[in-house]
Formats: structure tokens, sequence, C-alpha cells
């Protein structure tokens, strides 16, 4: 039997392992997060507040029903795929990497016919302005669902730079490339263009990374017939399923009802700045992926001591860092918004209420990932259930009294009620302090 990289149970929890880790991760992160807002900028600039409004909002559907698409199985991969090479069961680790590729291919391909369908009939009695683009970027949804599930299959195996640079890096690359040469040579780019732009370039990544991820495990399982236990992984998926779909609902329900109530432009002017105000929680989304199988493997000893250290750690670096990005980006708000024209600094009290709330989310910690790989996804679909549905009522109310400050407001207010409850359930559930408060009383207690 030939020992490898996946067959090892490894030192997931060893903090000079997450801190090399970490180091890996927040460049790819950066890389991305980079990437990423230089393709907002072009699109904005490119396509104007109207047009880049209407990709943008095509776009977030896509995202929103990818999750559904995915049936719950990425964040429960995580958590399989370390299991299964904790327990050593190879036929159950190569059977749930084939599985969840069936299921999600499936799902997918339904969602994109019943999407295609729904669009064709609501025209056919209500004729809207978004049909034309929404009927090809419906097809984006199985692919960002593939997106969803072979990122969470490569971070299970812990690599990073197989999980991320194809879609993170590679992606938006070729987008941009597409989208210059498209209006250099036509010297004008729409929604609908740009959106085949993205659905092919998309498409043209996703399957080289799945024929990396699975010449990687040929080459590195222990050879073992795929043994299928679905009902097993859908028992944890779809819970998971429901927190992430409740999830997105809280985070992308702003960008949607801005569309409907609104239109294209509100969400054109909107967008930079909520994309802007992510950056104050890119060190924890970054660190989350890094810690996310040290918490299943800790969790599986039952060590909570260790689990402890290892969260008031993670929450200091957090807490600093996002800190720091929070002042500079509430000072400077006018002028980075400028970068993606004159029209768009308009937004900047948008921006500021929403670095308030990303703000909160990064200094709860990482309490949603927590849950989930410690098997309390019960849990965290209830918080995310109730805190989402507060999120739609608060925004019909709020959007059209006050446009995208309404918006903005909502999105701060229900984004911190989702990360105060979470933190409260960790600590009943857990018994560990996610906050970095934790941190900073037992620092002055020693002393």
């Amino acid at each position: 039997m030939t020992q490898t990289s996946l067959a090892q149970t490894g030192d997931s929890a060893n903090p000079i392992a997450l801190a090399r880790s970490s180091v890996v991760v927040l460049a790819l992160r950066l890389a991305e997060v980079v990437l990423m807002y230089l393709l907002q900028i072009f699109l904005a600039r490119w396509m104007g507040t109207t047009q880049y409004g209407i990709y943008d909002y095509v776009m977030t559907w896509a995202l929103l029903l990818a999750v559904p698409t995915s049936l719950g199985l990425p964040r429960a991969v995580v958590r399989f795929i370390n299991e299964y090479r904790e327990q050593k069961k190879w036929g159950l680790l190569r059977g749930l990497i084939l599985g969840s590729w069936y299921l999600t291919i499936g799902m997918g391909l339904l969602i994109g016919l019943l999407g295609t369908g729904a669009i064709f009939l609501i025209n056919y009695y209500h004729h809207f302005d978004y049909t034309s683009v929404l009927l090809i970027g419906i097809w984006l949804v199985p692919l960002q669902g593939l997106v969803l599930l072979q990122e969470d299959i490569a971070r299970g195996t812990e690599n990073l730079f197989l999980a991320y640079t194809p879609t993170k890096v590679i992606w938006p690359i070729l987008v941009i490339l597409g989208g210059f040469l498209f209006w250099h040579d036509r010297h004008f780019l729409n929604g609908i263009s740009t959106i085949w732009i993205a659905l092919g370039t998309l498409g043209t990544v996703i399957v080289i990374q799945a024929g990396w991820i699975w010449l990687k495990f040929n080459r590195e399982v222990t050879p073992a017939a795929p043994v299928y236990t679905p009902f097993a992984w859908l028992n944890v998926s779809l819970p998971l399923l429901l927190y992430r779909t409740f999830r997105e609902i809280l985070l992308q329900t702003d960008t949607l009802m801005l569309g409907a109530f609104i239109g294209p432009s509100a969400v054109g002017l909107y967008s930079p700045a909520s994309k802007t105000a992510f950056w104050v929680s890119f060190v924890l989304i970054s660190t989350n992926l890094v810690v996310a199988p040290a918490f299943v493997v800790l969790n599986v000893r039952g060590d909570r001591a260790e689990l402890q250290k290892l969260i008031s750690t993670v929450t200091l670096w957090i807490f600093w860092s996002s800190s720091a990005i929070a002042l500079v980006l509430f000072i400077f708000a006018k002028p980075i918004l400028g970068i993606f024209g004159a029209e768009f600094i308009q937004a900047h009290w948008s921006l500021k209420i929403l670095i308030i709330g990303q703000l909160v989310n990064a200094l709860s910690g990482a309490v949603g990932n927590l849950l989930a790989m410690t098997g309390y996804q019960n849990q965290l679909m209830l918080v995310s259930s109730v805190t989402a549905l507060i999120n739609l009522v608060l925004n019909a109310i709020a959007i059209p009294l006050w446009g995208i400050v309404g918006a903005a407001l909502t999105t701060t207010l229900t984004l911190s009620i989702w990360n105060v409850w979470l933190v409260v359930v960790v600590m009943r559930n857990l018994e560990v302090n996610p906050t970095v408060f934790s941190t900073f009383l037992k620092q002055s207690t020693e002393k």
C-alpha cells in the first residue's frame, strides 16, 4: 500500500503548518480579489452603469441558484474527505468524489432546463428587460455549481493552488481579455456579450480543473472500488444546503431587490460599493479556507482545548488586518469608488454602511464555518433562515424609501444579527469563544 499526500492524516491542526498554508491561501485569495475587482472596474468603465448593472444582476442570480444546484455538497465534501482520510476509508473517499460530481451535474442540468422554461413562461405573460440575457445566464448556474463543488474538493485535499487558480485567477483574466477584445473591436460592450464571454471561459477552466482533480486522486489515493453512500452525504449536505441558500439570500437580496424595485442602473451604482466592502472580510474568508480541515480533525479527536487555542490564534490575525482594511476603505471611500467612474462616487454612503457590517462579520470570527465543520448544520440552517427572512422584509421596506442606502442599512443590520446569534450558538454548543474578545480577555488576565 502506497502512502500518499491524500492518504496521510497529516498535521492540519498544526499552527506552523496553518501559518504556512495561510500565507499560500492569502496570496491566492489576494490575486483572486484583485483580479475580480479589476474585472468589475474594467466592465463598469466599458459598459456604463445600466449595462454593467444588467450583467451584475444576472451574475448575482447565477451565483444564488448555484447554491441549490450544489445540494450543499461542497461544504460537506470538505468534512467527509477529512473524516474518510482520518479513518483510512479509501473506497468511500473515491465514491464521494465521483458521486458528488454526478449529483451536481444532474441537478445543474435540471435547474438550467427549469429556469429556461420559467423565463419563457414569465416573459410570455409579462415582458421584462432581462429576458434575453437571463436565457443565456441561466446556463451559468450549472457551471457555478461545479465551481463551488470542485473548489471544495480541492480544499478538502489541502491543495489550495488547485482549488482557486483555475476559477479565481485564470477565469477573471480570460474574461478581462475577452471583454477588452470585444470592446476594442466593436467599441461597445453590453450585458449579453459579456455573459457569453463569461459562460465560454468558465466552462473551459472548469473542464481543465475537473481533469486535474481526477488525475490527482488516481495518482495519490490508495486504489479501491468506489463506495457510494448518497443518503449519508445528503443527510449532512441538505441542512448545509439550506444554510448556504439562506446565507446567499442574506448576501444577495439587496442586489436582486434593487434590480426588481428600481432597475439595473441602481444595481450598477450599488455593486461597486458592495464589492469594495467585501475587502474587510478578505482575511476572515481566506483564513476560513485554511482552518476548515483543522476544525474537523480537532472535533473528531474531541480536543476542545486545542480547538480554542486555534480559534484564538486565527481571530487575532483576522482582527488587526480587518480593522486596518476597514479604516482605509472608510476614509478613502469616495476616491476608491471614483476608480469605477465619476458617477459611482454617489454610492459612498452605501459603502461606509456596508463596511460596518463586514467589520462585525470579521470580528465575530469563523462562526459559520466552525459550526458547519463540527456537525451543527441544523443550528446554522435555523439562524440563517430567520435572518434571511428578516432581510427580505426589511429590504422590501427600505429600498423603496431610501434606494441603495436602504439596501446597505438592511444588509448591515441583518448580517450583524446573523453573526451575534451564531456566536451564542457556538459558545453554547462547542464551549469555545470564537470572537477576538476571548483572546483579549485571556491576554489581560495573564498580565
